[in-house]
C-alpha cells in the first residue's frame, strides 16, 4: 500500500533520520522524502512509502505520533510512483497533442498531486474532467491566482488560467491542504500546459 505522509520536524542533524528510523521500525519502506519547506527551525517534509499489508491512515498517524518535536500534518493514499518522472511524462504528452493539452492535464493532475480528482472550469461549465470529477462544478468568485480553500468535504486548489479562461480545479478528499510548494509546481506545469495549448 503507497501512502504519503506529511511529517513537521525539527530542522536539525538527525532529524530526518530519526523520523525514517521510526518509519522502518513500522515496517514502511521509503520511496522518496521531498522537502516542502524549512522555516523558523522546522521542516516539512513528504514522506512516500510502501506499507505491507493495509494500513488506515488514522493507524499511520497514530503510529508515528509518538516521536517527540515530530507533528504528522496528513496520511493519505497516494497513486503516484516514486522516482518516475510524471511532470516531463505530462508534458510530453501535451507537447506531442497540444490541441488535447488541458483534457490531458485535467486527466493527469489527481495522479501528481496525491488528489481525488480534477476539472477545468470556463464560464461556469466543466469543460474537462477527470475520472471521478463532479460533472458540475461552482466556483462562487474565480480568483485571479493560485489559491487554496479548504472545503467541507474537500481541500481545494485553484489554478487560473487567464488567459484560456479557465480555471483548473484539484480536489483532494483526504491529507492536509495543499502546501505551497505544491501549489507553485502544479501552477508552473499549468502554465507550460497553456503555452503549448496556446499555439495548436
Amino acid at each position: 500500500m503507497l501512502l504519503r505522509l506529511r511529517v513537521s520536524l525539527p530542522d536539525r542533524p538527525g532529524g530526518l533520520g530519526q523520523v525514517a528510523k521510526a518509519l522502518g521500525a513500522l515496517g514502511a519502506d521509503i520511496l522518496q522524502v521531498t522537502v516542502l519547506e524549512r522555516e523558523a527551525g522546522r521542516a516539512v517534509d513528504d514522506f512516500t512509502v510502501s506499507w505491507p499489508g493495509q494500513i488506515s491512515a488514522a493507524e499511520a498517524r497514530e503510529r508515528l505520533s509518538a516521536m517527540p518535536g515530530v507533528r504528522i500534518e496528513g496520511v493519505w493514499a497516494t497513486k503516484e510512483v516514486p522516482g518516475s518522472a510524471p511532470d516531463y511524462d505530462l508534458l510530453m504528452h501535451v507537447a506531442s497533442e497540444p490541441a488535447r493539452g488541458f483534457a490531458t492535464l485535467v486527466d493527469a493532475l489527481p495522479s501528481l498531486c496525491g488528489a481525488e480528482w480534477s476539472l477545468a472550469l470556463a464560464d461556469g461549465a466543466v469543460r474537462h474532467a477527470s475520472l471521478a470529477a463532479p460533472a458540475e462544478f461552482h466556483l462562487a468568485e474565480p480568483p485571479p491566482r493560485a489559491v487554496v480553500v479548504d472545503a467541507d468535504e474537500f481541500r481545494l486548489m485553484l489554478l487560473p488560467v487567464l488567459a484560456q479562461g479557465l480555471h483548473v480545479i484539484v480536489a483532494r478528499a483526504e491529507g492536509p491542504v495543499f502546501h505551497r510548494a505544491e501549489v507553485e509546481r502544479a501552477a508552473r506545469i499549468v502554465d507550460v500546459v497553456a503555452k503549448l495549448a496556446a499555439r495548436a
